[in-house]
C-alpha cells in the first residue's frame, strides 16, 4: 500500500479525485467500508462526476457499477410507492410532507444521488392521524408492533404510528406527527414546520420541508437517534443537504435562527461540528459562531462529541477493539433519555427486559 493516510469512505468523500492514484488493496479497503457504511453507491456517483471511473481497476469498478445499478432500482421503486401512497391518501384532505430520503428523492436533491432507501416517511397534522392511517389499511397497509405495549408506545409517547407494511409488497410506510417524540425534552413546533413545507414541483399534494427544516430535521435524527448503523450515511446526507442549500447566503443568516425558534439549536450544533469534522462541510465563520453559541458546557460538548467521533467510524472487518460498540450503547441509553422522563425510561426499560426474557431472545 502507498504511503499516505489510509483508504476511507470519508477521505475518499471529502477528496474524490484523490482515489485515482490508489492501489487495487486500497481501493479492497474502501469497498468493504462503504458498502458497511451504505455509501458505495454514492461514493460510485461521485467517482463518475469526476470523469474517473475508468481509471478506477476493474474489480472495485464492477462493484460501483453494481451499487449504481441497485441505487437506480431502489429510487425507481420508492418513486413507485410514494406514487401509491398519494394514490391511497386522495380522499383523506391533507398535504402529504416526505420526509428524509423520500424528500430527497423526490425534490430531486443532491443527497438523493446514489442514496440507498429502506421506508417512506411521511408527516401529517396529528389531528389527521386517524383518517391517514385508515386510508392506508384500506389499501392494503397493515399495523406492526401488535402487542398491547408496543400500541400504547407508539400512540401516547412516540412521534409516530406503528410502522405500516404493505401486503402484498411488504414495503413500510412511517407516518409521523412530529419529529420527535411527544415525551422528548426538546419541544420542535408540528405546526410550524408543516406551515413552512413547500410543494414539490409537479407533484401534486406531495411537499417537503423547507431548507432550514430539512437540514434541522436530518441533525435531529441523527444525533437524537438511539440505533447509529447507519450514522455515517446520515451525517453524509446532512454534509449534502448544508453544501446544497448553503450556496445561498442568506440560507446561513436563517438556519440559527430557525433552529432556535423550533428547539433545535443543539443538534444543528453537533451535526454541523460532525460534518465539518469527518465531510469537511464548509460553514462561514459567522454562522459558525452563532451555531456555536448553543454549544453545551465544554465538559459535555466533549464527552458527547468524543463519543460520536468513535461511534460515527466504520468498524473495520475483524476489528478486535471494543470502543466502537461501547460508544454506540453509550449514545443508545443517551438518546433515549433525551426521548423519555426518567421514570416513563424506567417503566419502557423494565418492559422490554422483562419481554425479552420471556421470549427467550
Amino acid at each position: 500500500m502507498s504511503d499516505g493516510p489510509p483508504p476511507s469512505i470519508t477521505r475518499a468523500l471529502r477528496d474524490p479525485p484523490s482515489v485515482a492514484s490508489w492501489n487495487l488493496q486500497q481501493w479492497e479497503a474502501l469497498v468493504r467500508e462503504a458498502r458497511r457504511t451504505n455509501l458505495l453507491s454514492r461514493l460510485a456517483h461521485e467517482v463518475a462526476d469526476c470523469g474517473l471511473s475508468d481509471r478506477v481497476p476493474p474489480a472495485p469498478r464492477a462493484h460501483l457499477v453494481a451499487a449504481q445499478t441497485l441505487a437506480q432500482a431502489q429510487a425507481d421503486a420508492m418513486r413507485r410507492e410514494v406514487t401509491y401512497i398519494r394514490q391511497a391518501l386522495a380522499k383523506v384532505d391533507v398535504e402529504i410532507v416526505l420526509l428524509k430520503g423520500a424528500a430527497y428523492l423526490m425534490a430531486g436533491l443532491p443527497a438523493a444521488r446514489g442514496r440507498l432507501f429502506t421506508d417512506v416517511d411521511i408527516l401529517v397534522p396529528y389531528e389527521r392521524l386517524p383518517e391517514v392511517e385508515a386510508a392506508l389499511m384500506l389499501h392494503g397497509w397493515f399495523a406492526t408492533h401488535h402487542s398491547a405495549y408496543d400500541q400504547r408506545y407508539y400512540r401516547e409517547w412516540m412521534h409516530e404510528l406503528p410502522p405500516l407494511r404493505h401486503a402484498v409488497r411488504t414495503t413500510v410506510v412511517d407516518v409521523h406527527h412530529a419529529i420527535l417524540p411527544r415525551t422528548a425534552r426538546l419541544k420542535p413546533s408540528s405546526a410550524t414546520l408543516l406551515a413552512a413545507a413547500r410543494p414539490i414541483p409537479g407533484q401534486d399534494r406531495l411537499r417537503v420541508l423547507s431548507p432550514t427544516d430539512l437540514v434541522l430535521h436530518s441533525a435531529t435524527h441523527l444525533f437524537h437517534n438511539e440505533e447509529l448503523s447507519q450514522g455515517l450515511r446520515d451525517l453524509a446526507d446532512l454534509d449534502s443537504l448544508l453544501r446544497h442549500f448553503g450556496d445561498d447566503p442568506g440560507f446561513w443568516n436563517e438556519l440559527p435562527q430557525r433552529a432556535v425558534e423550533l428547539d433545535l439549536a443543539r443538534p444543528l450544533h453537533y451535526g454541523v461540528r460532525h460534518a465539518s469534522r469527518l465531510f469537511g462541510t464548509p460553514v462561514p465563520d459567522a454562522a459558525r459562531a452563532n451555531i456555536e453559541r448553543h454549544a453545551p458546557p465544554p465538559w459535555l460538548d466533549g464527552i458527547v462529541g468524543t463519543l460520536y467521533e468513535r461511534a460515527l467510524r466504520p468498524v473495520a472487518a475483524g476489528e478486535p477493539g471494543l470502543l466502537t460498540p461501547l460508544a454506540r450503547q453509550a449514545l443508545f441509553v443517551r438518546a433515549h433519555w433525551l426521548r423519555m422522563p426518567a421514570v416513563l425510561l424506567a417503566r419502557h426499560l423494565a418492559s422490554k427486559a422483562l419481554r425479552i426474557d420471556r421470549d427467550g431472545n
